[in-house]
């Protein structure tokens, strides 16, 4: 089928055989739902119960299908803080890591928009339950629907530590969470894995054939030479830290000398924590 283009805040779009895909406006960010015979898989619940609603009142215009499992492809809010909605409908399946981060990434949310009251989705979000994922697992977890299996897979550390995609082997599907981002560059945050991400990034273009379709966590659909090209700026950013590191550079003065893939203020976090997860057998001197 001819890939359709996503936009924001139009519903549910079809994107491969009974994958439908629907990009919200607020942060630009992707819920997926999985159909198979055994019914329907939730990726991501959005960022708050009340928007959760709402996608869940779109997906029933889409199909009265029920919804059997719900994944989480990491802790960070506006990908988990819908969960207590979707409890009442089925398991929430999450990394080990990110079942045990979503508490403190959601109060950290809290206490952002309760600093600013006048933001349009200050209410929803505090009034919202922090309610992480009760079936963990470490590395791998495959979920039956009958017809259809889907895959999800802990490729590594990267955006966070329990990041997690999710293969529709016979759609040629991937949905890659925030590991890959279309409408923005992706997101160091402060509990970011620079220099591990793009080792996962490796694992997921293994993933890949030339015809995958992409979900990214945030914008529209992409495909393999988009995820090679992000791999690779990942990994400027990696080898442009320990480059830095080794010429002993201090780190307040990395971000302003050197050229970077993406903007400078984007990547704050990136050369912080890059710097903090060096191996002390790096931090030496050059020897000329």
């Amino acid at each position: 089928m001819t890939r359709p283009p996503l936009v924001a805040d139009q519903g549910f779009v079809e994107v491969a055989d009974r994958v439908w895909v629907a990009r919200h406006s607020w942060f630009d960010v992707n819920v997926t739902v999985v159909g198979g015979e055994q019914g329907l898989v939730v990726v991501d619940t959005h960022a708050s119960e009340p928007a959760m609603r709402e996608v869940l009142d779109a997906l029933r215009r889409v199909t009265p299908a029920e919804v059997v499992g719900v994944v989480n492809t990491h802790a960070h809010f506006d990908h988990t803080l819908g969960n207590a909605v979707m409890r009442e409908h089925a398991p929430v399946h999450a990394h080990e890591a990110a079942a045990a981060a979503t508490v403190e990434a959601g109060e950290r949310a809290k206490r952002l928009y309760a600093a600013d009251p006048d933001d349009p989705h200050a209410e929803e979000v505090l009034a919202s339950r922090i309610v992480p994922a009760t079936e963990t697992f470490s590395s791998v977890r495959v979920l039956d629907l009958g017809d259809r299996v889907l895959e999800l897979v802990h490729p590594g550390r990267g955006h966070t530590s329990g990041d997690v995609v999710v293969r529709v082997a016979d759609a040629d599907v991937l949905l890659a969470g925030d590991l890959v981002e279309q409408s923005a560059p992706p997101s160091y945050g402060p509990d970011s894995y620079p220099l591990d991400w793009p080792g996962a990034l490796d694992f997921v273009v293994g993933l890949l054939t030339p015809a995958s379709v992409v979900v990214p966590g945030h914008g529209d659909l992409v495909d393999q030479p988009f995820v090679q090209d992000q791999r690779s700026d990942v990994g400027i950013v990696a080898e442009t830290v320990f480059d830095l590191v080794s010429r002993s550079v201090p780190l307040e003065d990395a971000l302003r000398h050197q050229e970077w893939p993406w903007p400078a203020e984007h990547l704050e976090h990136a050369v912080r924590r890059g710097y903090d997860h060096v191996p002390r057998t790096a931090r030496r001197l050059p020897l000329v």
